[in-house]
């Protein structure tokens, strides 16, 4: 299983970031993140100083490493059925960066469960937050 650490995680979106604007290639997994990273240009001042992310209320890496997750996911549909739940979301919410918030906040549970209680991810519990949300 990949595991990056916080310095990998800064310094890919930092260098995806970077590319962008320099107008180099870019692998697939990068062009996903230039994506959320022009859906959220509040956090473009840590693409420039990673470390100004130290000072601030929420974890704009994560918030980006979330969104980069879910995008996977909903590219492979999995795990299987996260298509359709998304879908559900979609409709529900009527706005795709909401409908992808609501995945990633299940996600963020699903992993603080897992790493709370030393257990492996539990897509049981991802699919049962998803389910609240959608009912």
């Amino acid at each position: 299983m990949f595991n990056p650490t916080r310095e990998e995680v800064r310094r890919f979106f930092h260098d995806t970031w970077r590319k962008y604007g320099e107008k180099n290639p870019m692998s697939g997994l990068e062009a996903m993140a230039i994506d959320i990273i022009l859906a959220h240009p509040e956090y473009r001042i840590v693409l420039e100083e990673p470390d100004l992310a130290d000072g601030m209320e929420s974890n704009p890496f994560l918030h980006m490493s979330l969104h980069l997750a879910v995008s996977e996911q909903l590219s492979i549909n999995q795990p299987f059925g996260i298509v359709k739940r998304y879908e559900g979301l979609l409709e529900k919410t009527g706005s795709r960066h909401d409908a992808l918030h609501v995945l990633m906040a299940c996600l963020e549970k699903m992993l603080g469960h897992a790493q709370q209680y030393r257990t492996p991810p539990d897509q049981e519990h991802y699919f049962e937050c998803l389910q609240r949300h959608l009912s």
